[in-house]
């Protein structure tokens, strides 16, 4: 199946108290304290499947395991599925695109 689409961006939003971590903080000198605190990634899997490891700690981000709150589709499944290479140029696009927003994002 080499080449055939199947990755996923995805987004997850967080809660504020992530905004407790220094270097969550660190990362988004340029966070507007209305807009959501977000985590962006990219998975082989289903967003819905990888949510679920990421708070079961198979693979996790701590950010999502420890304050991941649910999944934002109307953000990324328009970009569903892609390739691999596709998919790792989108997440940043949107996580670049989501702090220019004002939005807190950690995006690895």
């Amino acid at each position: 199946m080499a080449g055939k689409p199947h990755h996923h961006v995805y987004v997850v939003e967080l809660d504020p108290a992530v905004l407790k971590d220094k270097k969550f903080v660190a990362a988004n000198p340029n966070y507007h304290p209305d807009l959501a605190c977000l985590y962006v990634g990219m998975t082989g899997l289903t967003p819905e499947l990888r949510f679920q490891n990421h708070k079961a700690g198979r693979k996790a981000n701590k950010y999502v395991q420890k304050h991941g709150l649910h999944l934002l589709p109307s953000i990324y499944e328009a970009y569903n599925p892609m390739t691999y290479e596709n998919a790792q140029s989108k997440e940043a696009q949107l996580a670049q695109a989501l702090r220019k927003e004002g939005h807190a994002v950690w995006q690895h």
